[in-house]
This record gives C-alpha cells, sequence and structure tokens, in this order.
C-alpha cells in the first residue's frame, strides 16, 4: 500500500491541498483557502466558491453523505434516508436529517426549502437537475467512481467534500484510518496464511426466479480494497468503466475454481442461499462445496468511503482467518 495521505501546503493567503492515491494518473481537484472563502474546483471541472466552510449541507448520493458524517458534518438533508439506514451502517444518520426524495430523482423543492449552503451530489445525477439545483445553492460535484483509479478516486472525493466543510484534519485521520486498516487486514491474512489466495466479490438479485449476478471486475472498488490486502482477483471479465462492474449468471461462474465468494446481500433476498439451494450448477461450485461462500454483513455499502471500506475489511478478514 503506498502512502498518500492529504498533504496541506501553505502559501502565503492560499493553501494548496494535494493528494497522491494508490496507483493515481489522475491529478485532484485544486482548491484554495483565502480570507474571501474558500474556491474548490469539482470533478466537472466547475469552480466552486464558498464565502467560508460549508455547514448545512444537503447529500444526493449515500457515498458523499457518507463522507460527510464521518467529517463531522451531519449533513441536513440527504436522498433516501430509509435506504441509507439500509444499506450503510458504517455512519449513521440522526433523527434532524430531512430525507429530500431518491438518488437520481431528487425534490428540487425539499433541498431549496432546507436553504443549504452546499449540496453535494456525484457525476450520476443529471445535468438538468444540477442545473435547477445551482439556481439557488452551490452544488459540488465528485465523480461518483473510476474504475481506472477506485480507491484514488474515493479518497479524492473524501478529501474536496473535506475542503468545502473545512474539515481537512478529519480527512486526513480518517485516510491514515484507512490505510492502518489495510495494512491491518493484509498482515492478518498473510499470517493466517491465505495471502494469494482466488476471489470474487459479488451482489445479485432475482427476478422471476432467475438469478442475476453482478461480479466486481478489475476497477471495483471493493476489488481493488480486497486486492491490496494480498488476495487476488479470480474474476477476469470486463466491468464498466466507472463501477467496475460486470453481468453474468449462475453458468457463468462455472470458470472460477475454489475461490473465496464474498458477497453483501444488503439485508433482502439472499439469492444465493435462498433462489439457488437447490440448483444443481450451483451447488456443484468447488468453492459451494468446499464451505467458501461468505456472506458478509449487511450494510456494508458497496460504494462507499473509508468508514465502510473499514468495516469491508474486518468483514474480509473475519470470513477468511474465522
Amino acid at each position: 500500500m503506498t502512502s498518500r495521505p492529504i498533504a496541506l501546503v501553505a502559501a502565503a493567503a492560499a493553501t494548496a491541498l494535494l493528494l497522491s492515491g494508490c496507483g493515481t494518473t489522475e491529478a485532484p481537484a485544486s482548491s484554495e483557502e483565502t480570507t474571501d472563502g474558500i474556491t474548490i474546483t469539482d470533478d466537472r471541472g466547475e469552480k466552486i466558491s464558498l464565502s467560508s466552510p460549508a455547514t448545512d449541507v444537503v447529500a444526493l448520493e449515500w457515498n458523499t453523505a457518507e463522507n460527510l458524517v464521518a467529517l463531522g458534518v451531519m449533513p441536513v438533508g440527504v436522498a433516501d434516508v430509509e435506504g441509507y439506514g439500509t444499506w450503510v451502517k458504517a455512519e449513521n444518520l440522526d433523527e434532524s436529517v430531512t430525507d429530500v426524495g431518491m438518488r437520481g430523482e431528487p425534490s428540487i423543492d425539499s433541498i431549496a426549502g432546507l436553504a443549504p449552503d452546499l449540496v453535494v451530489t456525484t457525476s450520476d445525477l443529471s445535468e438538468s437537475a444540477i442545473a435547477q439545483i445551482e439556481e439557488f445553492a452551490p452544488v459540488l460535484v465528485v465523480r461518483g467512481a473510476d474504475a481506472s483509479n477506485p480507491i484514488g478516486q474515493m479518497e479524492k472525493n473524501l478529501t474536496n467534500i473535506a475542503v468545502a466543510t473545512g474539515t481537512e484534519d478529519k480527512a486526513e485521520e480518517l485516510l491514515a484510518a484507512f490505510d492502518a486498516k489495510v495494512e491491518e487486514g493484509a498482515t492478518a491474512l498473510a499470517d493466517a496464511g491465505v495471502s494469494g489466495s482466488e476471489f470474487v466479490m459479488s451482489d445479485s438479485w432475482a427476478t422471476g426466479g432467475q438469478v442475476s449476478v453482478r461480479p466486481f471486475a478489475k476497477g471495483a472498488l471493493l476489488a481493488a480494497v480486497t486486492e491490496e490486502l494480498g488476495l487476488v482477483n479470480a474474476w477476469t471479465g470486463e466491468g464498466d468503466k466507472d463501477y467496475g462492474l460486470g453481468s453474468t449468471d449462475v453458468e457463468g461462474l462455472t470458470s472460477l475454481g475454489d475461490v473465496h465468494f464474498f458477497y453483501i446481500a444488503g439485508g433482502g433476498v439472499d439469492a444465493y442461499a435462498e433462489e439457488l439451494a437447490d440448483n444443481a450448477v450451483w451447488t456443484s461450485l468447488p468453492f459451494v462445496q468446499n464451505g467458501n461462500v461468505h456472506r458478509l454483513a449487511d450494510g456494508i455499502w458497496m460504494f462507499g468511503g473509508p468508514s465502510s471500506m473499514n468495516d469491508y475489511i474486518d468483514a474480509v478478514v473475519a470470513a477468511v482467518t474465522e
């Protein structure tokens, strides 16, 4: 794991924030803090100007909400609060948080009613929705994911939100804790003699009795984190350019050997344990026969920030060493 905590370099009246991630190939967004406030360039290339660190913040994606809470900034509004509570357990929202509609289709009126001094969203939100929000509040857009640099993008997102909220010191702590967790996990797997073992990470869903499998290919955030722990991704299929997610069915898993097969069900139907319990193809797979199917804890957000990744590391280590 290469070292890449945030470095803050003071110069005259400005502070430049620099971040280099594991395998980082993309320069981080530039930012500066002056006596006139904060200016930060987001992942659209747009400059966001704030007169002071944002305190009343609305988050329109769960990873941005998670990062805000981790930084000590409880958002005033979050898209799909109920869903967040189901899928994201690493950082809890308190009862003061207002639901502002669904991710991807937030309520513009609800957001405006909160009079936020900043709205944080990802590049997955439509440009038309962002334009409507920008009529009454500044919008910081972070890229949802980048399969060419998944860990670096996760860290960059946290960093940019920290700059906008004046919580850079806390971001440094969070990234240092993530580094330590990766090192701790890698050591635990090495001590258990499982370093170099193959794994597959996936989620799944069932429709009309058919189970669809979504493997996390090279470039997926969870795949990258697992590789940092010393395991080898056995899924060689292509994933999308942002999230690194692939697609297959049960028959598509027959090319795999005795891997460690990780998955998160998210509290919904466990398609592997329920829908495939009597499926001849599934039950014949080497990792199924050898008991190497590991359902990880619900509430580990697969596309989250360092807090969720820390929980994921703990779950992976426990699954293969206990």
